[in-house]
């Protein structure tokens, strides 16, 4: 009876620990989860929305890694990221903090803001009106809604408060090599590659993975407890989305 006992818990210990194992591959060579705690890239990305990240987007670094554990630098199988990519990055300044945004500067780019207008290698971006923004909770009054139009042809929104303000007009950023450039959709809002001294240019090696899909979203009016309440939390219109 103890020898089927002892083999029992040494079955379930061996389980779990199998279970760990594959959970730790698949978020460190396949897709790890994210959630959205800003505002910095509405309208794409709402506060509470939750993503899976792609790994094997741009191939891995260190920072691919649980804790990002020095085990090599540089990258390896890598892949070079196309503009109007949702990366999440680790910031430069620190290494640690995940940080969110999307691509639009490729190395030896020269990027620009102007009255509003972001300007790539000299040319002004198409953006087309279509709408005023109201966040969820109604605050912060109406954003302008356009439509951006990167050289590749890739099309996201932004929103935009006024074009006159602290990065609506810049100096010309030149993108060093093996670096990358990248704003927020929500550009009034948004702590980006403009901050030199904040986020600045994005290193190769920064690069955790591109934003794939979102699986939840919650506007954050439930807690987990209060399932009564899920109908009216969860943004079900929001979910399995693929981002673009």
């Amino acid at each position: 009876m103890n020898k089927k006992k002892t083999g029992g818990v040494r079955d379930t210990v061996t389980t779990v620990i199998y279970a760990g194992l594959i959970a730790l591959a698949v978020r460190t060579f396949a897709y790890e989860p994210f959630n959205i705690p800003s505002s910095s890239m509405l309208p794409t990305l709402l506060v509470g929305d939750y993503l899976f990240v792609s790994k094997l987007s741009y191939g891995y670094s260190r920072h691919s890694f649980p804790l990002s554990m020095s085990l090599f630098s540089g990258r390896l199988f890598f892949t070079e990221p196309e503009r109007g990519d949702v990366m999440v990055f680790k910031l430069p300044k620190d290494n640690k903090t995940d940080y969110i945004k999307r691509i639009v500067g490729l190395p030896g780019d020269r990027i620009q803001v102007r009255g509003g207008i972001l300007h790539i290698n000299g040319q002004a971006l198409k953006r087309r009106w279509i709408g005023r923004y109201r966040s969820e909770n109604g605050t912060g009054g109406y954003l302008m809604k356009y439509l951006e139009t990167l050289p590749n042809g890739r099309v996201h929104p932004i929103l935009e408060r006024t074009d006159h303000g602290e990065f609506d007009n810049t100096l010309v950023y030149r993108v060093p090599p093996d670096h990358y450039f990248a704003m927020g959709d929500n550009r009034d809002n948004s702590l980006d590659s403009r901050a030199l001294s904040d986020v600045g240019f994005i290193p190769k090696e920064n690069l955790v993975g591109r934003a794939e899909v979102l699986f939840f979203s919650s506007n954050g009016s439930a807690y987990f407890w209060e399932f009564w309440k899920w109908p009216a939390a969860i943004r079900f219109s929001r979910l399995f989305q693929k981002i673009m």
